[in-house]
């Protein structure tokens, strides 16, 4: 009998959706000046308050979950760290969460869970730290996962607008910020972030098969991605037009929407393991959507190992039709 998540997944969109107001306002206080200084502050309080919000919320709810998160607090409980530990209790006070320094570590460490359980959470506070400091894409992930099978999958992309219709349906009306939620077994949503009482519109990928039309989705960083193999990928597919780039797990988003046909991960370098929260979320938001993922050697994502996709290779994230022709060029390109 399927399980009815309708609790865990009303819990999971609100702390979403909250983590993504302190991420906002700690966004928009970064300066020109900082930015040319590298000053990575900023982006280290956003992700230590935005597990903090999140672990806060489902630990209150489902106390008996485990959480496998990105972060834990050895680090900010030392006292060189006193200054972050004090502007993350500013930034939670801002939005109505009052709590010591102390509180907010232990909020924090409720997701330093390491170990594969029958049922736990993955997250991810902020993924696409680059993107966040350069006011681009981020995007904070959560997914529960049970029986080793993502059941809830949830992406908050603040900078990604809504888009009333997708690619594939004609015109649209950009809103700001999304929220992306898919259920197993009952397909996925995008939402305006900040309007909870907004109705989601259901989402589908692209049904693209001619290559002149294709867009091709990678992350900005090349240390994330293979750029030059991804473009002998496309270029052996037909690919002709400009990437995607964009930070994040924004990119599932953009193929489960139909604004992106493919995503590449490739490996880049042959000791590298992925890690769970990086594709947890995203993943189930494009299968629910009619995509496929796994990973280049065609294996679906295996999340029964801890932290980290042990098992698998690279991530492939398509609409569908192109999943085989993609897994064998990918094939010729990196043999």
């Amino acid at each position: 009998m399927t399980k009815d998540f309708t609790n865990e997944a009303r819990v999971a969109i609100e702390a979403v959706r909250q983590a993504a107001v302190v991420c906002r306002a700690v966004q928009s206080s970064i300066s020109r000046d900082a930015i040319e200084k590298k000053d990575k502050s900023p982006v280290t309080v956003a992700d230590f308050a935005s597990q903090a919000v999140v672990c806060r919320a489902l630990h209150a709810a489902f106390p008996n979950d485990a959480i496998i998160g990105e972060e834990d607090a050895a680090e900010l409980r030392t006292a060189a760290m006193s200054p972050f530990r004090e502007r993350i209790v500013g930034e939670l006070t801002g939005i109505g969460v009052t709590a010591t320094g102390d509180e907010i570590c232990d909020w924090i460490d409720c997701g330093r869970a390491n170990d594969f359980r029958q049922r736990f959470w993955t997250l991810d506070p902020i993924d696409g730290t680059k993107g966040f400091l350069r006011g681009e894409q981020y995007a904070i992930s959560l997914a529960l996962i049970v029986d080793g099978r993502i059941e809830i999958g949830i992406l908050g992309c603040p900078n990604l607008p809504v888009e009333r219709e997708s690619r594939a349906e004609g015109t649209s009306l950009p809103t700001s910020g999304s929220l992306f939620v898919a259920v197993r077994g009952q397909g996925s949503q995008v939402f305006p972030l900040n309007v909870s009482v907004a109705a989601g519109r259901r989402i589908a990928v692209s049904q693209t098969t001619d290559p002149r039309d294709a867009r091709l989705c990678e992350s900005v960083e090349s240390g994330h991605s293979a750029h030059d193999d991804s473009a002998r990928i496309a270029a052996a597919l037909g690919i002709s037009q400009e990437p995607v780039r964009l930070d994040s797990q924004a990119k599932y988003a953009v193929v489960a929407d139909g604004r992106a046909d493919v995503y590449l991960r490739l490996p880049t370098r042959k000791d590298y393991v992925e890690k769970i929260w990086d594709h947890a979320g995203g993943v189930l938001v494009v299968e629910e959507a009619g995509g496929i993922v796994t990973d280049v050697d065609g294996k679906p994502l295996d999340f029964t190992h801890g932290r980290g996709l042990d098992r698998n290779r690279g991530v492939v994230v398509t609409n569908g039709p192109w999943h085989e022709s993609v897994l064998k060029a990918i094939a010729d390109v990196l043999a």
